[in-house]
């Protein structure tokens, strides 16, 4: 028996493990605020008997089985994961009633200094370190706009009591002390989750923040996940339902192969 058809169904099942994986972590994610969905990507390889007789390629190697599969595409019928990607639409607002939470509606990223450089974030839930800094959960400092070094772009409050603009501007009283740092990207797939609602630039990218004029900023706000509960949970279904089936596949050419063997013993 050829093995095409067991690695079809093989790879079939891979392919709705590592689905299943993505959502069940975009349901774990589903109360984290502004979490981000992630959705797998999958590349189709069929046979050369579905493609254009334009795109056959005929093998320039002496004649064998394997250049016999490489011309009729026999070896080319599987699931193949491309990854993931993250999902950016907006996610609903919840009022906190606190003056450090500020939630952005619309495209954009805070600016963030961490331990590894600059990195973004969606998530607004802030804070005032011992130094009197405006810092993340985590406490990594938030920056405000500007260009340099960012160690130099720290925002320094005196307390909680301040007001932030919807341009981020971040006022105690009458006056301006600091305006937040709101950038974006003109491809957001240049940039990859990194953890704790932190995101840096892909692996070889080249692409460079910009000042976002989209973004609104609701202080006494944060953004909540875009996970839609319901709709993972039915994705979640379906492609347990297909695991299943792949599984079957496979044992059904599990017991071809017993068969098999059991008739060329009696041969």
């Amino acid at each position: 028996m050829s093995t095409k058809g067991v690695y079809t169904a093989v790879s079939g099942a891979m392919a709705q493990s590592s689905r299943l994986d993505t959502i069940a972590n975009n349901l774990a994610n589903a109360n984290t605020t502004a979490f981000k969905k992630d959705k797998q990507v999958f590349n189709e390889y069929v046979t050369a008997y579905e493609k254009m007789p334009d795109t056959m390629e005929v093998p320039r190697v002496p004649a064998s089985v394997e250049s016999f599969y490489d011309m009729n595409g026999g070896d080319k019928a599987f699931v193949d994961s491309a990854g993931s990607y993250t999902n950016f639409t907006q996610g609903s607002l919840k009022s906190t009633g606190s003056t450090l939470d500020v939630a952005l509606e619309g495209k954009g990223f805070f600016e963030i200094m961490s331990p590894q450089g600059v990195r973004w974030t969606r998530n607004g839930s802030f804070q005032i370190d011992g130094n009197g800094r405006l810092v993340t959960k985590e406490g990594y400092p938030v920056l405000r706009e500007g260009t340099g070094d960012p160690a130099q772009r720290t925002i320094q409050l005196g307390d909680r009591n301040v007001t932030i603009a919807e341009h981020g501007g971040i006022y105690q009283g009458d006056n301006q002390i600091a305006r937040l740092s709101i950038v974006n990207f003109n491809d957001p797939d240049q940039i990859q989750k990194q953890g704790n609602s932190l995101y840096k630039l892909k692996e070889n990218s080249t692409a460079t923040p910009i000042a976002s004029n989209e973004a609104k900023l609701h202080q006494g706000f944060v953004e909540g996940s875009n996970v839609n509960v319901v709709e993972e949970m039915t994705d979640m279904i379906t492609a347990q339902r297909l695991f299943e089936t792949t599984q079957q596949a496979v044992k059904a050419f599990d017991h071809m192969d017993e068969k098999l063997i059991s008739g060329l013993g009696k041969l």
